[in-house]
């Protein structure tokens, strides 16, 4: 008998929250219609709308860059991989001054705003540091990195990669993406 009562218990309870949950979702829905636009945005329109924080606490915007291709740089003081891809990105940068700037944006995984402050004050690199401040790697999935978010000069979302190519790699890479999405 004991038994019994027990299943009819775990029925019930399964009955209520299967019924409970659909109703939920459904008044969601109804209620709040910008949930289900939000569910649909693409990695494009997010990075093409993202927005950071630079080190000083000014927002900053992809659309700032606008004649520039933008490299989206996530890393973080402590990761190798990154601060190896660093010389390489300062040379291309070097050489298109007026076509492409570097985002390195820390995602905030273990790194603060003073490691990113301490990190640029002692060394040379001319990028643009950069808080997400927005979550823009949660909403790109960015599970590690580096991560590499190429954007054009109008602004539009290019391509993410993870991970590096090594110098030679990387640096083709970044010479190949400038030079067919020069601003026309």
């Amino acid at each position: 008998m004991r038994k019994r009562k027990s299943w009819v218990l775990v029925i019930l309870c399964a009955v209520t929250m299967l019924s409970c949950g659909n109703n939920e979702t459904e008044t969601n829905k109804t209620e709040n219609p910008t949930t289900e636009a939000k569910e649909n945005l693409t990695d494009a329109d997010y990075v093409e709308q993202a927005t950071f924080t630079d080190l000083e606490g000014n927002e900053v915007s992809i659309s700032d860059f606008e004649g520039k291709v933008v490299l989206i740089d996530f890393w973080e003081t402590w990761c190798k991989p990154c601060l190896a891809s660093f010389p390489t990105m300062q040379k291309v940068q070097e050489e298109y001054p007026d076509r492409f700037v570097v985002l390195a944006v820390t995602p905030g995984f273990t790194d603060t705003r003073e490691d990113a402050q301490e990190f640029a004050k002692n060394n040379d690199y001319t990028f643009e540091y950069l808080m997400d401040s927005n979550n823009l790697h949660q909403k790109l999935g960015v599970q590690g990195i580096p991560y590499k978010v190429y954007v054009d000069t109008a602004g539009n979302f290019i391509e993410k990669s993870m991970g590096t190519s090594g110098p030679q790699g990387d640096y083709e890479k970044l010479k190949k993406i400038i030079e067919e999405h020069k601003k026309m």
